[in-house]
């Protein structure tokens, strides 16, 4: 039996498309910047907002330190600063703050930080009061007191990271553009499967919204950072399509080893959705020689080319969400309003 492709959530029809364009254009005094971590998704964002990002020089001094020029008038602007703290993380979380001191020193007027992907997310809390920083607060404390006024994120790994910040913060939600993807491709039976149980809610809500289909749970044990041992699977997979989500990908040992769980107990083909390609370590080993089927991300992260070149890694773009927040931050309208079907 195949998904049917009846339900379609409102808020698709506004950014799902490549070639989507907001309805409603930007006020006169609205500009994008951007740094050199994700110029791909930045140029389409601004390409979505009929608009062009605007002249900045960003690169590095002589002895590695940040540098960042405006080469255009600022004062009193609305401004967004298009910057993921992917790797190498230290370097462009650096960037985004050197390019907000330069800009409120300009006197822009408002700073949206756009951060497609937030670094330091993980580490979010003291795990059993060991000796360690929350890190995701220093990030945001650091952000806050370097002039930031709002932040725009996607997917935050904790969304109670929200709080960490004194200004506001908008975290958009990567899942829909994923659901309309797994809507399109065929699935077969499927069934929803979450990789770990701190992962359930998520696989809960797109389970309901695939046509209100099953879901399974992998119990697994993870001996220490990015290794993990698959135990078992909570429900009936034999059969089935499998659609694994999770809001990112680190070295993918996660995935591929409930991929081969989900196989060993009859699973047809299987499917990993993430919204965060991290890619790191030996991802490629791991995905290169994976029984998953095909992994589908999206573009808060650029992709290495070796894992371009893998026949079953496929990237959609954010960059119509993103465009549609922009510019709904930009004319004082709700966010929250894009997600309400």
């Amino acid at each position: 039996m195949k998904t049917s492709t009846v339900f379609r959530p409102v808020l698709f029809s506004i950014f799902h498309s490549l070639d989507a364009k907001p309805e409603v254009l930007l006020v006169p005094d609205m500009k994008l910047f951007a740094g050199n971590a994700t110029p791909e998704l930045a140029q389409r964002i601004a390409n979505r907002l009929y608009t062009s990002l605007g002249d900045a020089a960003v690169g590095r001094f002589s002895d590695g330190e940040v540098s960042v020029q405006i080469n255009e008038n600022v004062r009193g602007g609305d401004i967004f600063i298009i910057q993921s703290t992917c790797a190498p993380t230290n370097d462009n979380l650096m960037e985004l703050v050197v390019m907000v001191d330069a800009l409120r020193r300009a006197s822009a007027g408002r700073i949206t930080a756009v951060i497609p992907y937030f670094g330091y997310a993980r580490q979010d809390r003291r795990v059993r009061s060991a000796r360690v920083p929350i890190t995701a607060k220093v990030v945001a404390d650091f952000l806050s007191s370097v002039g930031v006024d709002r932040v725009l994120t996607v997917d935050l790994h904790a969304e109670q990271i929200q709080g960490f910040f004194d200004v506001p913060v908008d975290n958009v939600f990567g899942s829909p553009i994923l659901l309309e993807d797994m809507l399109q491709i065929g699935l077969e039976n499927p069934i929803v499967v979450s990789p770990d149980i701190g992962g359930v809610v998520r696989a809960r809500a797109i389970a309901k919204l695939l046509n209100d289909t099953d879901m399974a749970i992998i119990d697994k044990r993870r001996p220490r950072a990015n290794v993990s041992q698959v135990m078992h699977i909570i429900g009936d997979v034999a059969g089935r399509d499998c659609v694994l989500v999770d809001d990112m990908i680190d070295t993918g040992g996660t995935l591929c080893k409930a991929a081969e769980a989900l196989k060993e107990r009859g699973a047809k083909r299987v499917f990993a959705y993430a919204t965060h390609p991290i890619f790191s370590g030996n991802a490629v080993e791991n995905l290169r020689n994976s029984v998953i089927d095909e992994v589908v991300v999206c573009d808060t992260i650029p992709l290495p080319e070796e894992i371009k070149a893998l026949p079953n890694v496929r990237t959609l773009t954010l960059s119509g969400m993103l465009a549609e927040a922009i510019r709904r931050i930009s004319n004082e309208e709700s966010i929250s309003a894009m997600f309400e079907h």
